[in-house]
C-alpha cells in the first residue's frame, strides 16, 4: 500500500452510518478501507471525465475543422418537401 498517512475527515451522520454499516456486512475491514475504494473510484471518475472533455473538445474541433456549416432552413426546406412534414404525421 506504499506509506500512509492518517487523516482525519467528516462526513455526515448518514454516511457514517452506512461505512459502519458495510464493515459490519463484511463489505470492507474497516472504514479505512471503504474509504480508500471510495477514493479509488472518484479517482477513475475524474479520469474518465477528463478523458470524455478531451473527446468532446476533439469533436468540437473537427467540426470547426470541416468548414462552414450550411442554413438548418433550407436543409429541412428540402427534407420536407422529400419525406413530409414532422406536422404532417
Amino acid at each position: 500500500m506504499g506509506q500512509v498517512e492518517k487523516l482525519s475527515i467528516a462526513v455526515t451522520a448518514d454516511m457514517a452510518a452506512e461505512l459502519r454499516s458495510a464493515v459490519e456486512g463484511g463489505d470492507y475491514g474497516s472504514v479505512s478501507e471503504a474509504i480508500r475504494d471510495a477514493l479509488r473510484d472518484w479517482r477513475m471518475r475524474r479520469k474518465i471525465e477528463a478523458l470524455e472533455i478531451e473527446e468532446l473538445r476533439r469533436l468540437v474541433q473537427d467540426g470547426i475543422d470541416s468548414g462552414p456549416g450550411v442554413e438548418a432552413g433550407p436543409v429541412f426546406a428540402r427534407l420536407w418537401a422529400r419525406y413530409g412534414s414532422p406536422d404532417a404525421a
